[in-house]
């Protein structure tokens, strides 16, 4: 079946991007904004609305399918493309994407993922939110067009097997960190709170605030969790780790700081993301072989997580290939193409490195929706709730989305075994 249209429409994303490095230099809360200059190139506020575009493909049975562009929350931070603008972009999409596109087999996702992928528009490849979404329209296309789960489409993509249950669930508190931390301990929430660690108020001035936070988050889950509880801690840390202690990162001071916040956890695993930001992907990899390597010599069951610096598939690559990291956050829309995603956590097998497949709160709930899918079709190790920040709405999404496929595809192979019994017969 024909793609016969492509059409981008400007909208909102789930929350708003914000300017990481004004906000790390010092930038003070005015209520929901912040006071002060923006620093980073595209930016004319520090927090700034998010924006979206989507993008409707046509099919020639007449039939619209859906994906939406978006960027992360820090956009133009770590390596990433600039922060994106939906009324720059979406000519893009209705021109020369558009023109590439039309006319093309919906049913082959992974030759028209890859052929955006390696597109080029005035010899620059499109920005990544494009590659984003606009994979997820051909993504839900190829569905359409074959009758198949977006889940199968993928797994027939990236030669996998999907996983049966649900993908455990990262939801992330942001700087509501005791409300909607307890939110989540009533669902049971599988991985938890994220808690937006990403100033010294917020972790202490010599960590002393995070510890005492861990030690609440295992009292409080014990308090409200459901019978058997066994929650995963994950914090992200924004490189505030290094802020406050600095290198080397494999001293007695910094192993003793995460020795104290697995105890803090116990009896449940802690996993650090981002424990600092050293401002290269090269430099960035070696402080963290040297922080993995000094827990490991000093036996601290601290798991630490790669996010900054590692934006695209060769990050990815590079990070596992060093053994810089027990878990890489595979942060969707930096990848471009959702398929890239995918192909990102299939590159943890048979490594060290779980994968965790991530993005940000600002996205929409297509683009979650989407992701829920690779992350079924990939059996990551974790798999972020999302949009927004108020927690119940992105957890509800993802979670129903995956809940839905797999109830989906265990009536469809009862279906293929009742008729191939019925064919023997």
């Amino acid at each position: 079946m024909e793609i016969t249209g492509v059409y981008a429409t400007p909208g909102y994303s789930g929350f708003f991007f914000d300017d990481q490095r004004a906000i790390k230099q010092g930038a003070t809360q005015d209520g929901f904004t912040y006071e002060g200059e923006p620093v980073t190139e595209g930016f004319d506020e520090i927090r700034q609305a998010g924006e979206s575009i989507i993008v409707d493909i046509e099919l020639a049975d007449g039939s619209v399918v859906r994906g939406d562009c978006a960027a992360v929350q820090y956009s133009g931070a770590g390596g990433r493309d600039p922060l994106f603008k939906a009324d720059e972009y979406a000519p893009v999409i209705e021109g020369p994407v558009a023109d590439e596109l039309e006319g093309r087999d919906a049913t082959d996702f992974l030759s028209n993922a890859e052929l955006l992928e390696e597109m080029r528009v005035e010899g620059d490849r499109l920005h990544t939110a494009i590659r984003y979404g606009v994979s997820q329209a051909l993504l839900a296309a190829a569905g359409s067009a074959t009758g198949a789960t977006r889940t199968d489409v993928v797994a027939d993509a990236l030669g996998t097997e999907p996983a049966t249950e649900p993908v455990p669930v990262f939801g992330q508190s942001g700087d509501d960190r005791y409300t909607n931390t307890e939110k989540m301990f009533v669902k049971g929430v599988p991985v938890l709170p994220h808690a937006l660690i990403n100033s010294v108020e917020k972790i202490g001035e010599d960590g002393e605030t995070l510890l005492e936070y861990v030690e609440w988050l295992t009292r409080r889950s014990q308090e409200l969790g459901p019978e058997g509880y066994e929650p995963r801690f994950h914090i992200d840390v924004y490189g505030m780790i290094g802020e406050i202690f600095d290198a080397p990162y494999d001293r007695d001071e910094v192993v003793e700081y995460f020795a104290a916040l697995e105890e803090a956890a116990a009896p449940y695993p802690i996993q650090i993301e981002g424990p600092m930001d050293v401002g290269n992907r090269e430099d960035q990899i070696a402080a963290m072989v040297e922080l993995r390597q000094g827990l490991a010599e000093a036996n601290v069951g601290v798991d630490i997580v790669a996010d900054e610096w590692c934006n695209t598939f060769e990050d990815v690559q590079a990070f596992v290939d060093a053994e810089a990291a027990d878990v890489v956050q595979v942060k969707t829309p930096d990848l471009g193409g959702i398929h890239r995603s995918g192909q990102a956590v299939r590159y943890c097998e048979g490594t060290d490195t779980r994968a965790y497949l991530g993005g940000t709160c600002n996205e929409t709930e297509t683009s979650a929706r989407a992701c829920a899918h690779v992350a079924l079709a990939t059996n990551a190790a974790q798999v972020l709730a999302k949009p927004g920040m108020g927690f119940d709405e992105g957890y509800m999404i993802v979670e129903n989305e995956m809940r839905r496929t797999i109830a989906r595809r265990k009536r469809e192979q009862l279906t293929a075994d009742t008729d191939e019994v019925t064919a023997d017969d």
